[in-house]
């Protein structure tokens, strides 16, 4: 059987040499060696390329791919189209949960051009008061806060719920004395049991 360099391969192949070597280290890309060194690759190393490629299209991580490559390196054609099959099947799954997401990420961006543009243009300083900064964190999920410029705003998941009040100097020193965190570590979330986190900011 004829052997390549990594140079004929690149160029038969059109992966960049860098990439070659890459799946060498990943396990993907089995080559021999020189005397001196040089990289040789079989003729099949070009099928084998194919065969990652289009397995990364299908988005397919390296590992999974590794895998796969060992089916359609020893089993015959109907194994790897079943093991193919399984994977892709996962990754639709995968692909479907984030169109979903991306899908409410959008709506909230259309959301919050739409609430800037209703905003009037103040020409003072922004302060914590400012109407836009109610597109900040979201308690967990299956909480909503209602806020009567946005509706009932779905809550992002992931970041610990905020209580803004608005407070004076003088309300802000009572609240900070210890006996007003324990009622406030006690209130959680119906959806999970992390404990609301009260923001004050000052008026005066």
């Amino acid at each position: 059987m004829s052997t390549m360099r990594i140079s004929q391969l690149a160029e038969r192949s059109g992966v960049p040499a860098t990439t070659l070597r890459f799946y060498e280290t990943a396990g993907l890309l089995p080559a021999e060696r020189t005397p001196a060194g040089y990289r040789l690759y079989g003729q099949d190393a070009v099928d084998r390329l194919a065969f990652i490629g289009a397995a990364k299209h299908l988005g397919l991580p390296l590992e999974e791919i590794a895998e796969l490559l060992g089916v359609w390196q020893a089993s015959a054609c109907q194994e790897v189209k079943a093991d193919l099959r399984e994977r892709v099947v996962a990754r639709i799954a995968e692909a479907e949960r984030r169109a979903v997401e991306l899908a409410a990420f959008t709506a909230s961006l259309h959301q919050a051009v739409k609430h800037l543009d209703e905003l009037p243009d103040r020409e003072d300083r922004c302060d914590p008061h400012c109407a836009f900064l109610a597109f900040g964190p979201r308690p967990h999920p299956g909480v909503t806060l209602d806020r009567p410029h946005l509706g009932s705003v779905p809550l992002r998941p992931g970041a610990l719920p905020h209580l803004a009040m608005s407070l004076s100097k003088e309300h802000i020193r009572c609240r900070s004395h210890p006996a007003w965190s324990k009622p406030w570590s006690a209130i959680r979330s119906p959806s999970t049991s992390a404990p609301w986190r009260p923001v004050a900011w000052s008026a005066g």
